[in-house]
């Protein structure tokens, strides 16, 4: 990949992968939409999943790579469960119900064993991950620095 692609990969928007709940969603809040935001150490992303209301319904697999897949389940809402009238709802606004993946790859490798994910009740799931870098040895062999950080001289 010569400069220019690589200047326009870097600006174009990541190539999200939708299947189940999230690919029918065509109206309202979309499931599965994706922002990725980058740093010297790391990447930090969002996903929008409306209809999702618990992050014990989510399963998020980060590969070195920086391969990323999410898996879920939108449940239906427990007024309509719990109701003792019967209500057929049109969906429109929300994802219906079911499981669903986002698949998505971030612009470099990763560290997956260095990730903070957290599930914001607003439905937005936001993962920081740091890079994965090599590190730099000296001429003795000996590691000059990891993470913008130094090792002590023997």
């Amino acid at each position: 990949m010569n400069s220019e692609e690589c200047a326009k990969s870097h600006h174009s928007k990541p190539t999200v992968i939708l299947t189940g709940t999230a690919e029918k969603c065509a109206i309202g809040p979309s499931l599965g939409v994706v922002d990725i935001g980058n740093s010297e150490n790391a990447y930090l992303f969002r996903v929008a999943l409306p209809g999702v209301r618990n992050k014990c319904n989510i399963k998020c697999d980060i590969q070195r790579e920086g391969r990323v897949r999410i898996e879920g389940v939108v449940t239906e809402s427990d007024v309509l469960k719990n109701s003792s009238k019967g209500y057929e709802m049109k969906v429109q606004q929300l994802s219906p119900p079911g499981p669903f993946t986002v698949s998505f790859n971030l612009p470099g490798p990763v560290d997956p064993s260095l990730c903070s994910p957290r599930f914001r009740s607003d439905g937005i799931l936001e993962v920081i991950v740091l890079k994965y870098r090599i590190p730099i040895v000296s001429a003795e062999g000996l590691p000059e620095n990891w993470y913008n950080g130094s090792f002590p001289a023997p």
